[in-house]
């Protein structure tokens, strides 16, 4: 009995909490039908466009496949046998010999990485930053100083040639004027 009054007492709270949404009106069951016919109609429209789609139908058998790899457990389902991881291990025993090697040269030079030398570097960043900014205006300079010079030379050269050819025309006035006068 009691859990037929948990059901009336259930239906008494929906219908309240109904006659709350919907008021007095009572249409509540044709709208819920109409909107169930709607649904129904959508439902049928998207399985009619999926089922036109060839990528869509592809997607479709696929969605299964997906929701398995996106599994968190998944890795736990595939486990890889340790004669495998064996191999695995033994095809780079190569790579990682180099690299425990290295890894204890690293650390054999671990003592001058921690030396004072390399401590104080942060200190003197900004003498470092001052300086490269001087360098990279004595760059500059010795650019425009580069750039003068090769003007120098190029005027010094035209000079020469004037001068050469001028030399050139006096010889050779010199030379007609000897020659006229003998």
């Amino acid at each position: 009995m009691e859990s037929g009054t948990g059901i009336e007492s259930l239906q008494l709270r929906l219908d309240d909490l109904e006659t709350k949404l919907y008021g007095d009106r009572g249409v509540r069951a044709s709208k819920s039908a109409k909107c169930a016919d709607a649904l129904v109609k959508v439902q049928a429209s998207l399985g009619n466009t999926a089922n036109k789609r060839e990528r869509v139908k592809i997607l479709h058998k696929k969605i299964e496949d997906l929701l398995k790899y996106l599994d968190p457990q998944f890795i736990d389902k595939i486990s890889v046998p340790d004669a495998m991881k064996v191999e695995f291990i033994l095809a780079e025993e190569e790579f990682i010999l180099s690299q425990a090697s290295l890894l204890e040269q690293l650390s054999g030079l671990r003592p001058l990485l921690d030396s004072s030398h390399i401590k104080v570097v942060p200190e003197h960043a900004s003498k470092l930053q001052s300086l490269s900014q001087i360098h990279v205006q004595q760059q500059d300079q010795c650019k425009d100083l580069t750039e003068d010079v090769e003007v120098l030379f190029e005027d010094y050269n035209k000079m020469m040639f004037l001068l050469s050819k001028q030399f050139s025309q006096w010889d050779e006035m010199l030379r007609l004027l000897e020659a006229s006068s003998k």
